[in-house]
């Protein structure tokens, strides 16, 4: 099975938070974590990667945070993929020359470099901005909250992961 790293789709999850709270502007680690469902330590450690990588702005301070450092127009999910997991990549010899043992005798090493070109063109043209307002809540549309929302969180902010909506977009995980 080929599937992005639960990582990134936390990662993604976070963003579409930032990118559709309402009014933008900086949210601590702590209101992204329990709107999103995300645990406070991975959601920490996310946000500093993504701030690493220059798609979140990290504010300090007593009214710190984070908000996103781009439009979500502007933020790929091929970005977001390269940041928290590296290059996109079915195999190490499609990124990596001498990554691996059996690269000499290799059949297939000439057919995985354009399959993940292909997976990185169609991540790279795929904007945060899209995601967000066809992420599916709890993987089937209209379906009720399994946990209420956090208060303070909007009504969209329910958990979700954006694994369960490749059906709508016409993508596979």
């Amino acid at each position: 099975m080929l599937r992005m790293s639960k990582l990134t789709d936390y990662g993604l999850v976070l963003l579409t938070h930032l990118a559709q709270g309402g009014t933008p502007g900086v949210r601590t680690a702590q209101e992204l974590a329990r709107c999103s469902r995300v645990p406070l330590p991975t959601a920490s450690k996310i946000l500093k990667e993504l701030s690493k990588a220059g798609l979140v702005t990290s504010h300090r301070g007593r009214r710190g945070g984070y908000s996103l450092a781009l439009t979500p127009d502007a933020i790929s999910v091929a970005a977001v993929v390269e940041a928290l997991e590296g290059p996109v990549a079915l195999t190490e010899c499609s990124v990596l020359d001498g990554g691996c043992s059996l690269e000499p005798t290799c059949l297939a090493k000439g057919h995985w470099g354009p399959i993940s070109r292909a997976i990185q063109r169609t991540l790279q043209r795929l904007p945060l901005s899209a995601l967000g307002p066809r992420l599916v809540h709890l993987g089937a549309p209209g379906a009720p909250a399994l946990r209420p929302v956090p208060s303070g969180c909007e009504p969209d902010a329910a958990p979700r992961s954006l694994l369960s909506r490749s059906a709508s977009t016409g993508m596979t995980p």
